[in-house]
């Protein structure tokens, strides 16, 4: 360790190598397009085509009609119908019909959802593939729309991103995933909201009887329900008092375990929550997590389709008269709410691309406004390791960016003998390090989960200098409150790559200067020689290939001073805990 003296110049020399980046999605400076492929699902060994479930769906369709009428003409299943019509008998009326505020947030949940769902495929276009394991290694996962990962090469997480259209994702361009989370997070937490609400007033008023079943009566009484869909010979409808046991089920399914199964299994991607969590957090981990978070968006869509067909064709005046007017009768009022409303649902529908490419600076502000003071408390979560070693993954993807100077290669040529770790900035004891004075200090090693923001996830063994002895070490002053990491390595598109982490997270018992993975020195392709471990934020804030280290009063003077290289150029955000 050599201590390099008090005189500190305004900021580290790496500073002047930062770039400053547009507040808009600059197309030509953007990832090229890349196509996916249609949806395979894997059972076994093999992958099958989703385009097959199209006309296997309508062939199963075709039948079920053809069977349920035939099951109408005999005797038992008359009996059957008659014994159980629909409803459980006496089953609760509703008088209050369908009120403003049950009428305005079903409204609200049309249009959250619409947006939650685009950029929830959005980001889930960013690591296309979907697993039951914690760890990702490929020829493991069960779903995908992109092809095999090409074998004989680096193939990162970044070149795995396939491009979705701009009428389906948001912004609908290829690893935008910083812009989707900030959609996907912030209308969800609005979403919730509207949720919360709901529950509140449904079980203050009657309205909790059209969906929450009394009796297990509900059960033949929806399949006898069923069945007289499935015949064409549909029930008679007595949804402005009560829904049928269907309908109840239905519902009742969507709103109190759908609704909060995304809710949970969307936390449980977190790498603070789920690292915290201890052993629910290695049940549910971040892969199965994303896995139920997915079959739980198939639900809502087969709701949804579902739900609309049969407003559709069963009676579409009164049904909008109900639900969008709040009348029972055979007029127009419903058409005259429904229509404008939905006209907006498709304008924002339209917009909500180009405007995100054309202020993208202002959708990450306005998600960091919404959202942000729950990235802060998640920030807090003091992550844990529990893991052993027969939990490290056999494969660990490659990210990011190689560093390709001169200095570099000379580095890795000599084995990084001559590197020298600069600590410096607002600090009572400025310091150098070598990679052996690393290695001679007190190590600390730790199993723990990386995260990704792209959405994989591995286990690895990391060995190094906790920070927070790097702290005990150089002192810093009263004035600092933010470290930022150098890296020896640009960003995509050109300047030096850094990051910015609070003085607080930095002194979690598993913040780490990683110089071992897996036993042996971090390779290069992973960060050599050295690299940041914090568990409880995203990959990406975890800087590889580390030069300098700066404390600083405030990070605004740095880049285009969103407290990161991805915070400035790709609108992530500098506080990713979740």
């Amino acid at each position: 360790m050599k201590y390099v003296g008090p005189a500190q110049p305004l900021h580290d020399p790496i500073e002047s190598s930062l770039t400053t980046a547009d507040d808009r999605v600059l197309l030509n400076h953007w990832m090229p397009p890349q196509s996916g492929i249609v949806p395979r699902v894997r059972f076994r060994k093999r992958w099958y085509s989703l385009l097959w479930a199209l006309p296997i769906a309508f062939v199963f369709l075709v039948v079920g009609v053809a069977v349920a009428q035939a099951l109408r003409t005999m005797p038992e299943i008359q009996a059957f119908l008659i014994r159980y019509p629909g409803s459980p008998p006496g089953a609760r009326v509703v008088t209050s019909g369908f009120p403003t505020w049950l009428r305005v947030s079903h409204f609200l949940n049309l249009f959250f959802m619409t947006f939650i769902i685009r950029a929830g495929v959005q980001i889930l276009a960013d690591h296309p593939r979907l697993y039951w394991h914690r760890d990702c290694t490929p020829g493991t996962d069960w779903f995908r729309f992109q092809k095999a990962v090409p074998t004989g090469r680096v193939w990162t997480a970044k070149d795995d991103s396939v491009t979705i259209p701009s009428w389906l994702g948001i912004p609908g361009i290829r690893h935008s995933i910083g812009l989707a989370r900030w959609w996907h997070f912030s209308v969800n937490a609005l979403w919730m909201v509207n949720g919360i609400a709901i529950y509140v007033l449904l079980f203050a008023t009657d309205q909790w009887q059209r969906i929450v079943p009394t009796t297990w009566a509900v059960f033949p009484n929806a399949f006898s329900t069923a069945l007289q869909y499935l015949s064409l010979t549909f029930p008679t409808d007595h949804s402005w008092t009560y829904y049928n046991s269907l309908q109840q089920l239905a519902y009742f399914a969507t709103v109190f375990i759908a609704a909060p199964t995304s809710i949970v299994t969307g936390f449980m991607q977190s790498p603070a929550l789920s690292n915290h969590l201890g052993w629910f957090g290695r049940v549910l981990n971040r892969q199965r997590a994303r896995s139920i978070h997915f079959l739980a968006l198939w639900w809502f869509l087969l709701f949804i389709l579902a739900h609309v067909t049969l407003v559709l064709i069963t009676g579409t005046r009164t049904n909008l008269n109900m639900m969008w007017a709040g009348v029972h009768d055979a007029s127009w009022s419903g058409f005259a709410v429904f229509v404008p409303l939905i006209t907006l649902v498709a304008i924002a529908w339209w917009a909500a691309s180009p405007f995100t490419i054309r202020h993208a600076r202002l959708v990450q502000q306005i998600g960091r406004f919404l959202i942000g003071p729950i990235k802060g408390w998640a920030e807090w979560w003091d992550p844990k390791s529990e893991l052993t070693e027969k939990d490290i993954s056999p494969y660990f993807w490659p990210n990011g960016t190689m560093p390709s100077s001169a200095e570099f290669e000379a580095l890795v040529a000599n084995g990084f003998t001559d590197y020298r770790l600069r600590v410096g900035g607002l600090v009572e004891r400025p310091c150098e390090f070598s990679l052996a004075e690393l290695r001679a200090m007190p190590q600390q090693e730790q199993i723990t989960t990386h995260f990704c923001i792209q959405g994989w996830s591995g286990v690895a063994k990391w060995g190094g200098v906790p920070m927070r002895q790097v702290l005990d070490l150089v002192k810093p002053t009263a004035k600092a409150r933010y470290l930022v990491f150098y890296s020896l390595a640009d960003g995509a598109d050109g300047g030096r790559y850094y990051d910015v982490h609070r003085i607080e997270n930095m002194r979690h018992a598993l913040t780490l200067l990683a110089i071992d993975m897996n036993g042996e020195p971090v390779s290069v392709l992973h960060g050599a020689p050295v690299r940041l471990r914090c568990e409880n934020e995203l990959g990406f804030k975890m800087v590889k290939w580390v030069a300098a280290i700066e404390f600083v009063h405030d990070f605004a003077d740095l880049g285009s001073g969103q407290g990161g290289y991805n915070e400035d150029h790709e609108f992530y955000g500098y506080r990713m805990p979740i």
